[in-house]
């Protein structure tokens, strides 16, 4: 059976990057701190839907932007900054356009290095402070740390994204549902098989040109050096961190995620028996479990 869950309507925010389109699940008088989910490269916040399903049934209101890291519908504004640390900017761009506060910040992939990069910027409500004061508690599940960003092969893939004509001359090849869900595709990526339409919603986008620059952009911003930097400041962190990690994957392997742990003042570390990196879509009802005792 495919890895699928219906996603909640769409909505959209205009803010400085450009058009941030997300989706919401839960109830809007919630009492429980707001969830917000970061996802990776050339996916989208769907990969969030079975989460964000399961937590609704508790209570819990959650968001999940769709970031402009090569799978967003609408390119954004020519000038945005789209490194890493740019991203981060436009991620608490999004929590103070929605007045979202005590948020429980949850990352997968990409979508992990990015937290990383919030919890490193000064606070736009706070600017003699420390931190990122919206940001509540952070739970990561398989993703980047230190200077494995991202790690073999996709240092292959960073690299093609830097060329859009390059980009471009892939794109044809991606509607092959069987390319993308080989082992050339997302297949190692997570343990059961994929929705065919989930996955042609992640490389759609890439047809378009200014969706391509932006990409390029991003891809010329990911360092692995800036990553280690912000790395060696991670243990002033005051906020409780949860890191869930499956244990089966190839790429984000299991001592990273120990070692991630170890970097913060106030972690803990679970592992999930055979997950893989995309641990929001294989093991859905683990996750939703650590956000809720994080919450």
């Amino acid at each position: 059976m495919a890895i699928s869950t219906p996603s909640p309507p769409v909505d959209v925010l205009d803010l400085p990057h450009g058009p941030i389109s997300y989706r919401v699940a839960g109830p809007r008088d919630s009492g429980r701190p707001p969830v917000v989910f970061l996802h990776g490269l050339l996916v989208d916040g769907q990969l969030w839907s079975a989460v964000a399903a399961l937590l609704a049934e508790q209570g819990l209101r959650s968001y999940a932007p769709t970031l402009p890291l090569g799978s967003h519908p609408t390119p954004m504004r020519p000038d945005a900054d789209l490194t890493p640390r740019g991203v981060a900017r436009l991620v608490l761009d999004f929590l103070a356009a929605l007045d979202l506060r005590d948020v429980t910040l949850v990352g997968n992939d990409t979508g992990g290095a990015i937290i990383q990069f919030v919890l490193d910027l000064d606070d736009p409500d706070d600017p003699e402070g420390a931190g990122p004061s919206r940001v509540g508690r952070v739970v990561l599940t398989n993703c980047d740390g230190f200077d494995t960003f991202p790690p073999f092969p996709f240092t292959l893939l960073v690299r093609a994204f830097r060329h859009p004509a390059l980009v471009a001359a892939l794109v044809p090849g991606l509607r092959s549902t069987r390319l993308r869900h080989s082992p050339l595709g997302f297949g190692p990526l997570a343990s059961g098989p994929f929705d065919p339409e989930l996955t042609r919603a992640w490389v759609t986008p890439l047809a378009q040109a200014d969706i391509r620059r932006d990409a390029a952009k991003l891809a010329r911003g990911i360092d692995p050096a800036g990553l280690l930097d912000v790395s060696t400041r991670l243990p002033k962190t005051e906020k409780p961190i949860h890191i869930l990690w499956g244990d089966a994957d190839r790429f984000f392997r299991v001592d990273l995620g120990r070692r991630l742990a170890a970097a913060f003042t106030d972690a803990t570390f679970d592992t999930v028996a055979g997950g893989r990196t995309f641990l929001p879509l294989d093991h859905p009802d683990r996750v939703a479990a650590a956000i809720l005792n994080a919450a």
